[in-house]
Order: C-alpha cells, then structure tokens, then sequence
C-alpha cells in the first residue's frame, strides 16, 4: 500500500499462471478475474492494468494469442479497469496474466497479514475441476 493522502492508498498486485482451462479466451478472462480479485480482495477498486504473456515461438497459432488477450480485456473492461499496456516475452510453456493497480481506503482496506498459528489454511480449488495441465497448455484444442 502507498498512501496518496488520507483516506487514499494505492494498491497494487501481479498475478500470471499456466493455462487452467482448454478455452483460450475463457483462460484470458480467468488471468484478468484472478488479478482483479486481489484488487478486490484488499476492499480497493481496480484502476489500471499492464499484461504479462509467455507465449511459444513455435506450434502456437496466432489465433490462441488473439483470444487470450481478447477474453481479458473483455473482464478488465467488465470492471472498468483500464489497459495501459504490458510486455509479451518468448516461452515454451505459456502464462498470462496482469498487473494490476488500484486505490483503497487505508482505514478498511483489507489484509491477510493478521493470520495466527492454529489459524485454519485459505482452501483454493484448480478451476477446471482437473488433475495436471490443461488441454491448452499441451497445445492439444482442437
């Protein structure tokens, strides 16, 4: 948190990860979601976004890169979260995901720094309800 002046803080998170769904741009949509929601989570509102893209060189057809920028910018949209740009690099295994900077009341804004031992883990679930990479991430949709 970076307090701007009372009452106003800046927050900011990054996420990225490999594909947990076999549709590219329900995956873009799911990155988006995912880095909006720690926004969310601390009780701030979404402001702006940068993306972060590891894609192949190679075997990756440029429709699959269309679709995952495509399905994100749509959920970014949806919050009225604005994309000011990002940075793509070469990878064989893929991940997308965002930076994304947003403003919260420092007086409620919301943490998870007050666990305390014997306090219960957070549970998560994987997103495709599946065991092991997605049918996307070993390039195999049809």
């Amino acid at each position: 948190m970076f307090l701007l002046q009372p009452g106003l803080a800046l927050v900011q998170t990054v996420d990225f990860f490999t594909p947990v769904v076999d549709d590219p741009e329900a995956y873009g949509a799911i990155a988006a979601a995912n880095a909006l929601s720690d926004v969310y989570a601390m009780g701030g509102k979404p402001l702006t976004a940068l993306s972060i893209a590891a894609l192949p060189e190679k075997d990756f057809p440029v429709e699959w890169s269309a679709a995952i920028f495509r399905g994100g910018l749509s959920k970014l949209r949806e919050a009225g979260c604005a994309l000011l740009g990002g940075h793509t690099v070469r990878d064989p295994e893929i991940k997308f995901g965002y930076a994304v900077t947003g403003v919260v009341d420092p007086d409620r804004m919301l943490t998870n720094a007050g666990g305390r031992a014997g306090d219960p883990p957070p549970r998560s679930i994987q997103l495709d309800g599946q065991a092991g990479p997605s049918a996307f991430a070993r390039k195999s949709i049809p």
